[in-house]
């Protein structure tokens, strides 16, 4: 009798061991296209290279620009996106040409008056790198920096290489599809507001779609991540920009970038930007905040210097806002907010790429039926989608 039960204790323990080993098992770690020299660095012997990039554009610690110029690639400068090379500027502040002190090359802005390389930019380059970590939301502008440099690289017989990077929101889409005629720099294509590509695959669609102009010898080459899927929850190590600081305001920000086109602050000017929204009169007080001015990350932050209340997301379960846009959060700020007439500013429209939301939200539409408008557009996204995928779906 003390025999068997002896043996029974063992096998539950050889259960429970092996459950244990089963719940670590340790997956292969993703690899982005910037970490696989070996795949790239043949293309860049003898060639005069450009590239656009920011602090994201990392190999381990050591930043792309720094890793090349050891091995003798000759670069001859580097654009700058939204937020700058170093990313330590606010949203929307004008990004000035400069020279990185650093290697002493030059920096040429493509944010502000010049979005987009001339001909005068490129003149004896042959290759142009684009290294940027996304976060896979249409209004997010490294893509739309993508795009207008892969348009000019195109028009100057200059070689387009992407050295791609896993989307932190790619496993899941979501939102309206863009409306042409509120196509702008925050929203330059017919995708979802959540559109589940990684730039490499998001620049095989503009390229298949058609949706810039390019001739048959347009070179483009990506650099594949190793070992990613689009089931994937990946985390970057880096933050993307001053006011995405981890991960949990990278899964805020395609519900909570929306709030940016109303008069309710996210939280910019806050330890907790894109983490939680609020305003000094809300009725909902689950929280409350103070916005400031901090230097490089929210000069003048909506209700700059007054509190604000309203709510926090501070889990990565939050089933709310995780995963989805919460079109429902909207509605019950919409009508928290007094007068009405004054939630919207003018730049919702082109942030949702389309007026219906916001006049769906003002006439009353229920969550259920606005997210029930998006599922044609959505089912016919997926399919044209599958063509570009360079990853698998699970």
């Amino acid at each position: 009798m003390k025999y068997g039960y002896v043996l029974l204790c063992f096998l539950i323990f050889q259960c429970l061991l092996g459950q244990e080993k089963k719940t670590i098992e340790i997956l292969p770690q993703v690899k982005t296209g910037a970490e696989q020299l070996d795949k790239y660095l043949p293309l860049l012997k003898g060639k005069k290279v450009a590239l656009i990039v920011n602090q994201t554009s990392l190999i381990n610690q050591t930043h792309l620009v720094d890793t090349l110029m050891q091995l003798g690639v000759q670069i001859q400068k580097i654009f700058a996106p939204e937020h700058g090379f170093r990313g330590n500027a606010s949203a929307g502040a004008a990004i000035h040409n400069s020279v990185d002190e650093l290697t002493d090359l030059p920096i040429i802005s493509l944010y502000g008056k010049n979005k987009k390389p001339t001909s005068e930019m490129l003149r004896n380059i042959d290759l142009l790198i684009f290294d940027i970590q996304d976060v896979g939301v249409r209004f997010y502008t490294y893509i739309s920096t993508m795009h207008l440099a892969m348009e000019a690289a195109a028009q100057n017989n200059v070689e387009f290489l992407i050295l791609d990077r896993p989307n932190p929101n790619g496993f899941f889409i979501d939102g309206p599809i863009l409306d042409e005629n509120y196509k702008s720099f925050v929203g330059m294509h017919p995708i979802p507001l959540v559109h589940g590509c990684t730039v490499g695959e998001l620049a095989q669609m503009i390229i298949g779609e058609k949706w810039m102009e390019i001739s048959d010898a347009f070179r483009l080459k990506i650099i594949r991540c190793k070992n990613y899927t689009h089931a994937t929850r990946f985390i970057p190590k880096v933050k993307p920009s001053p006011n995405l600081p981890n991960i949990q305001s990278i899964y805020c920000y395609p519900t909570l970038g929306l709030f940016e086109g109303t008069k309710i602050s996210v939280g910019r000017g806050t330890d907790l930007p894109f983490q939680q929204i609020g305003y000094p009169e809300n009725p909902i007080k689950n929280c409350q905040f103070f916005p400031k001015s901090i230097p490089g990350v929210a000069i003048r932050p909506k209700f700059e210097n007054e509190t604000c209340f309203g709510q926090k997301f501070e889990s990565q379960d939050d089933n709310e806002i995780l995963g989805r846009i919460s079109v429902g959060l909207l509605i019950k700020y919409y009508h928290s907010f007094k007068p009405q007439n004054d939630f919207f500013l003018k730049s919702f429209d082109l942030l949702a790429g389309t007026d219906k939301l916001r006049t769906s939200i003002k006439i009353g539409t229920s969550e259920k039926d606005i997210r029930k408008s998006w599922e044609n557009g959505l089912r016919e996204y997926r399919e044209k989608r599958k063509k570009y995928l360079l990853y698998p779906e699970k």
